[in-house]
């Protein structure tokens, strides 16, 4: 019976395959031959290159600001119940209960 296992391959080899790829110079089945992988597996790999080409050239410094914000939000949040139970500790003590 043939070996199924999946070969598990690093990411700069993917990206290194993926790139010849959209090279163009060398067609899949020639890729294929040379890196020993599947042309629909390149084809994948080139995908998720194009992909994900975006997210390297976005604004890194709005995805920062915007979880400064949720962070702040939730840290006034967590003051804000605190104070409470602060509050009533103290009033609960006052009673002298």
């Amino acid at each position: 019976m043939a070996n199924t296992r999946q070969k598990r391959h690093p990411a700069a080899f993917k990206a290194k395959v993926a790139l010849e790829a959209l090279k163009q110079t060398r067609t899949l089945a020639e890729l294929a031959r040379a890196f020993q992988v599947h042309p629909v597996q390149i084809s994948q790999w080139k995908k998720q290159l194009l992909d994900g080409a975006e997210s390297l050239f976005g604004d890194g410094r709005r995805r920062e600001h915007d979880q400064s914000e949720a962070l702040q939000a939730e840290l006034y949040q967590q003051i804000g119940r605190l104070n409470m139970e602060v509050e009533w500790l103290k009033k609960k003590g006052a009673r002298g209960g």
